[in-house]
């Protein structure tokens, strides 16, 4: 499990993020794009949206159901539900990252990859 207060941090811990208002809710957002939101909706929903690969977002619904599933209208588009009560740290900062990468402008991709040598 994380928490909100954990998946934010992580969230601006990526170079480049910043956190923005998205209709009431925390975005975060590289280059100006969003890659994460967290639902702040209601303080009863540990919830964030990421922005995968559709590619990535079918594996992961498949083998976590009951953590991730696609948005309605969105979904096509890579855009995924993850449920913060029932994913590992480690899983969430990994998919957090791809969710990053997908957005990042490439040479920031690069210095980060480059930096992690």
């Amino acid at each position: 499990m994380i928490s909100w207060v954990e998946a934010k941090a992580t969230a601006l811990s990526l170079p480049g993020a910043e956190e923005r208002d998205h209709f009431g809710s925390p975005s975060f957002r590289v280059g100006g794009k969003i890659f994460a939101q967290i639902s702040a909706q209601k303080k009863s929903e540990h919830r964030a949206v990421l922005k995968l690969t559709p590619a990535d977002q079918a594996a992961l619904i498949a083998s976590f159901p009951e953590t991730f599933s696609s948005i309605p209208q969105w979904g096509k588009h890579g855009w995924t539900h993850v449920q913060l009560d029932s994913i590992e740290d480690a899983l969430f900062r990994d998919v957090l990252l791809k969710a990053w990468r997908r957005v990042a402008p490439k040479q920031l991709v690069a210095a980060f990859d480059e930096a992690k040598r």
